[in-house]
């Protein structure tokens, strides 16, 4: 499948690999011909100025301009997603040791994670290539966002996720009426399926696979949010959650294309992972000193993380070692102790991520790896309501008693 002649992909102007540099025109293409590397979107951007930005609509397309998208994307339909709140987490900064701390909420977005975002771009470029069937492999949240944003589109869309997916994922999937799919296995056995059916079917869009150049660049706009709403300036650090790697990787590359552009003054900052211990492919590559990592089984109650063979893992070392940052990984008793922490100290309930994300904190500032005095950005990427069974053992009333004052005195609550 071609892209057409008539079809506008904004200021993107081919395709370009990261491993060797071949470049190609605009398709619907995802690895390289000469090397089999990863390939990404090439761009003439023209001059992008803060108020072009401040004057565009209060969601990602404001960073229309920078993104492979039609120009007058904003005014079709889709879910609108981004521009979700950054909070002062002061209260959690106390508690450990930091001065100023701040949390990306994208639990915000239309299915409460960040997923709308990279879904927003790769349906619209999806339609300008000619695809009719927006699809995916899932690990739960990408299948939320992807049949909610083909449904208002008006268009079909095929899901695969692994059968032991939380149920709150499978019926906010499944609500949408699209083509739902479980299959028995884990994510990379779901992605490996998805690759396969992706050779057949032409006109199915796999969001992840095919048109995976084009996705992920999504995940730019969380960087480039951040930059905005700290008054246009660089965190000095921030705090990643890390399944495929794209998410970290792309909010690098926002940072340093906002440099670039001259919206925002250059300094050091450091990018720094977290992975769940169950599934640490990627932290357990940078602790060993190694420039690759080896693909592990996963087996995490953060199974929106659980990727075990991450696309882009090695970027990530690349990343977090250039900006002098760390991957550190936390175990599934202390991802249900950073979920409890977000929730207690700033009133955020995250999902299994975001419990990896505040762990990993915690023990980047024990280990005296992130600097607790300097501004920190942590991304909770995804609701707690979504992932009830990790915090269902030790989320509980305080008490139950019968209806009288004497039985509320008598439980010594006040």
């Amino acid at each position: 499948m071609a892209l057409t002649p008539a079809a506008d992909l904004g200021p993107a102007t081919g395709l370009s690999c990261r491993e060797c540099g071949h470049t190609r025109e605009l398709g619907p293409h995802y690895a390289c011909e000469e090397c089999f590397g990863p390939l990404e979107i090439s761009y003439d951007f023209g001059n992008i100025t803060r108020a072009d930005i401040e004057a565009g609509p209060r969601n990602i397309w404001r960073y229309r301009g920078l993104l492979p998208v039609p120009g007058d994307i904003a005014d079709t339909p889709n879910t609108e997603p981004g521009l979700t709140r950054l909070v002062r987490a002061d209260q959690l900064a106390e508690s450990l040791g930091l001065e100023r701390l701040w949390v990306k909420d994208d639990s915000g977005n239309p299915t409460h994670s960040f997923k709308d975002r990279v879904v927003a771009v790769a349906l619209a470029a999806a339609r300008e290539l000619g695809f009719k069937v927006l699809a995916c492999p899932s690990t739960g949240n990408l299948a939320n966002a992807v049949a909610a944003a083909a449904a208002r589109a008006g268009i079909r869309s095929a899901v695969f996720v692994p059968a032991d997916l939380e149920a709150q994922k499978i019926i906010t999937t499944a609500v949408y009426g699209g083509t739902f799919v479980t299959v028995d296995g884990n994510y990379d056995d779901v992605n490996r399926l998805a690759s396969e059916i992706a050779g057949e079917q032409e006109d199915w869009a796999f969001v992840n696979v095919n048109v995976r150049p084009y996705y992920a660049e999504g995940s730019k706009t969380l960087g480039y949010e951040i930059i905005e709403q700290l008054g246009w300036r660089l965190p000095d650090q921030i705090v990643v959650p890390v399944a495929s790697g794209s998410q970290l990787t792309k909010i690098d590359k926002a940072f340093q294309e906002f440099v670039k552009l001259g919206l925002v003054e250059d300094k050091p900052y450091k990018v720094f992972g977290a992975q769940a211990a169950g599934c640490d492919p990627v932290a357990a590559a940078f602790k060993a000193g190694y420039d690759v990592f080896r693909p592990v089984k996963p087996k995490t109650i953060a199974k929106s993380l659980a990727i075990g063979n991450p696309a882009d893992g090695t970027y990530v070392l690349d990343v977090v070692r250039r900006t002098g940052g760390a991957v550190e990984d936390v175990t599934d008793e202390q991802v249900v102790e950073g979920i409890q922490l977000l929730a207690r100290t700033e009133g955020i309930f995250g999902e299994t991520a975001g419990g990896v994300t505040v762990g990993c904190l915690k023990k980047l500032v024990e280990s005296g790896q992130l600097d607790p005095s300097a501004e920190t950005v942590i991304i909770n990427s995804g609701d707690g309501l979504k992932t009830l069974d990790a915090v269902a053992p030790v989320a509980k009333p305080s008490a139950n008693i019968k209806p009288s004052l004497d039985a509320f005195r008598a439980a010594n609550l006040a």
